[in-house]
């Protein structure tokens, strides 16, 4: 019971993590597209918007590596799952905050989407994969 426990807080931590940043980017792109508006109504390059979120992913990353210089998840092995779980699970939780914008008729970004999230919490957990030690 004990080992499960561990396992949950660590990789709730990182999670955690993912989804404070992802959350503070998805609100920092809602405020820049409110005040630049049309130029973020314009349909864009969806390969560019994707190698752009993945770059917002790399400084992310970086970022958080400065706040949370370690993993919360020490084993190695548990931290590959990590790195394969936690975009998917942050994605997810960005879609359905997509959803409910969409529901209450807010103007969505394309980090409200799984796919965009996804590549950013991607970039952002390989690099804490990387060298959050």
């Amino acid at each position: 019971m004990e080992f499960l426990f561990e396992i949950l807080i660590q990789y709730g931590g990182e999670l955690l993590i993912q989804l404070l940043i992802e959350a503070a980017a998805e609100i920092g792109v809602h405020g820049l597209s409110k005040s630049l508006g049309e130029t973020f109504q314009r349909p864009k390059n969806p390969l560019l918007a994707t190698f752009g979120f993945a770059l917002w992913g790399l400084i992310a990353g970086g970022l958080s590596l400065w706040l949370f210089p370690h993993s919360p998840i020490t084993d190695p092995q548990w931290r590959r799952i990590n790195l394969a779980v936690t975009p998917i699970l942050a994605g997810g939780a960005m879609a359905v905050i997509g959803s409910l914008r969409r529901r209450r008729g807010l103007r969505l970004v394309r980090l409200d989407r799984f796919g965009y999230a996804y590549v950013f919490a991607l970039v952002m957990a390989l690099v804490r994969f990387r060298w959050a030690g």
